[in-house]
């Protein structure tokens, strides 16, 4: 990888490892806006409408979240790769496996299982990121708090 720059107080090891590191979970913030909007243009059944409604907001908070890392990785002098194959080449979950028409339990069961993933990966991205580069660390821990209030609304809906 070659760094554009380096910011000041980091050096060219440290920025690769964060940058790296961020550029997984751009993948998964990528993907995460398709697995929802899938879900969204898919759910059927009982309380359809709620979730389809639900479901809009969070595609939009997730690509603000996939905007701030990318500009995180800019920042730091990287190159942000938001290419599809990208996604897929940087995919160390489970990805999403529910297709086509289903019910609103089943695709919430899915998608909390989905964010179960995501969150831990995220959480796992903090603690490195705590050793590397505490501004990229802080962006990530303020995605997963938004992460982890829209898991507890699904998790309610389905209570």
């Amino acid at each position: 990888m070659t760094l554009a720059f380096v910011v000041p107080g980091l050096d060219e090891a440290t920025s690769e490892k964060a940058i790296a590191i961020l550029q997984n979970r751009l993948s998964q913030e990528q993907e995460a806006a398709l697995v929802l909007k899938h879900a969204h243009w898919n759910v059927t059944g009982p309380n359809f409408i709620a979730v389809h409604e639900m479901l809009d907001p969070e595609v939009e908070s997730v690509l603000a979240q996939a905007d701030e890392t990318a500009e995180r990785i800019a920042t730091l002098g990287g190159t942000p790769d938001g290419r599809p194959d990208t996604v897929v080449r940087n995919r160390t979950w489970k990805p999403f496996d529910v297709e086509g028409r289903a019910g609103t339990e089943e695709y919430l069961k899915a998608l909390i299982e989905y964010y179960d993933a995501f969150i831990a990966e995220d959480r796992k991205a903090v603690a490195e990121l705590d050793e590397l580069d505490f501004v990229s660390s802080n962006i990530i821990q303020d995605h997963v708090q938004q992460l982890e209030k829209f898991h507890w609304f699904m998790r309610s809906h389905l209570a």
